[in-house]
């Protein structure tokens, strides 16, 4: 039971372990950027962004939906495919952000904590259906054959 478990849901598991690693990632990242050294806040999500995506790709390729791409081609076709959905929940992140600290007025060290990890909530969740449906879905093809 447990092993048939863990089969059908391996990859959500992962997928989860993995999120959480690149969450924390994230949120280090921006609060030593934003609250630590005190850089604007849109820079040190963008930075922060930008770290978390390429720690989220080499786990999700290899742990969670092992993709087994062999040409460049292809590895470079996933790569751009898998920063563009990113992209898009980068503007998500963004737009979460803004609202919380500029119009909400989470402005302390607390309140931006807290913001952003709603913010990762959300975005979590928007990348996982991007991966799993947009991103990595050819990769069962690639096993079949």
């Amino acid at each position: 039971m447990i092993k048939r478990l863990w089969k059908k849901y391996k990859s959500i598991i992962a997928y989860l372990f993995w999120g959480v690693v690149t969450t924390v990632v994230n949120l280090v990242i921006f609060q030593v950027l934003s609250s630590g050294i005190h850089w604007n806040y849109e820079v040190a999500t963008v930075i922060a962004w930008f770290v978390s995506v390429l720690v989220a790709y080499f786990t999700n390729k290899v742990w969670v939906f092992g993709s087994h791409y062999t040409t460049v081609s292809d590895f470079i076709a996933e790569l751009l495919r898998f920063f563009f959905y990113r992209a898009l929940t980068l503007v998500i992140d963004m737009a979460i952000t803004f609202i919380g600290i500029s119009l909400l007025g989470f402005k302390d060290p607390v309140g931006q904590f807290v913001v952003k990890v709603i913010d990762n909530v959300i975005v979590v969740i928007a990348n996982y259906v991007f991966s799993k449906w947009l991103i990595f879905k050819n990769n069962k093809k690639i096993e079949d054959k």
